[in-house]
């Protein structure tokens, strides 16, 4: 315990003191950076020694979390907070895992680490419709693939001329297609020109009316008669609407002939009928 204690008020001694690590130059930074990661070297995490330097090392070096997202300059300024927010995790990271004796410059070691929140970030929120990481970076490679052969058949390819060429099964160009149309969308209020009515709004152009949709209100109706019934009765409606049985094929389950089923059918159905009649 005297060791350590002794270790760390050596290392406190050796620290420099920094005012306002923030405003230290880029180039101040890097050679201030060396004495700091010394001192996280030999002091024990968790203590108020070990919490100053790691501070300061983040303090210090936020200029390469500007440097990195300057590349993001026409994103809008809500977005460019987020993007610097998520390169300061990666900075933090980068100085967590900074190992001093690999004689390596911090700032090398330190960039792809807060480019690459940054990429993770693009790749998380981007997507107006989440698709699974191997088809986002399919996209990419499917973009690249594409406008080469376009630019050297002078046509569109095809899947299998793709495939071909991206060294994937055709199956997954396919699918790196379809998961492209998930990257951006549009809203159904979007205002399109058209030359017969003037401006009219995308929903007017996709999608239909499903008639099976007043199906619903039937069902909803129909599902208390039907359980008012007896249960052979309930059985033979689902024999005959559910599994499909034919009348004789009823009939022999029953132990009666074709002409009764098709009568006891034939009543259920008018009862069921008058009974949907009169909630209307």
């Amino acid at each position: 315990m005297a060791t350590t204690t002794t270790r760390a008020a050596e290392c406190t001694t050796a620290m420099p003191e920094v005012a306002d690590p923030s405003k230290v130059a880029p180039r101040d930074a890097r050679d201030l950076s060396k004495l700091f990661f010394d001192q996280l070297a030999v002091l024990e995490e968790g203590t108020p020694e070990y919490q100053y330097a790691r501070n300061t090392l983040i303090e210090m070096n936020m200029s390469l979390v500007r440097f990195a997202a300057g590349r993001f300059r026409s994103r809008g300024p809500e977005e460019m907070e987020d993007i610097v927010q998520v390169g300061m995790i990666g900075l933090i990271k980068a100085i967590d895992r900074f190992e001093i004796s690999r004689e390596v410059e911090f700032t090398s070691f330190a960039v792809p680490y807060i480019v690459g929140e940054m990429k993770r970030f693009f790749r998380d929120t981007s997507w107006a419709v989440h698709v699974p990481r191997r088809l986002q970076e399919a996209r990419v490679q499917l973009a690249r693939a594409t406008e080469e052969l376009r630019s050297r058949l002078g046509r569109t390819p095809t899947a299998k001329e793709l495939s071909e060429l991206m060294s994937l099964p055709e199956e997954e160009v396919r699918e790196a297609r379809l998961a492209s149309n998930a990257y951006n969308s549009s809203s159904l209020d979007a205002a399109i020109n058209s030359s017969e009515d003037g401006e009219s709004a995308l929903a007017d152009f996709i999608g239909t009316e499903d008639a099976a949709l007043a199906l619903v209100d039937d069902f909803h109706a129909l599902g208390p008669m039907i359980t008012e019934l007896d249960e052979r009765d309930r059985q033979i409606i689902h024999w005959r609407f559910v599994e499909e049985l034919t009348q004789k094929e009823i009939g022999e389950r029953l132990g009666i002939s074709q002409m009764h089923v098709s009568r006891l059918i034939s009543r259920l159905l008018t009862r069921l009928r008058e009974g949907m009649l009169a909630t209307d």
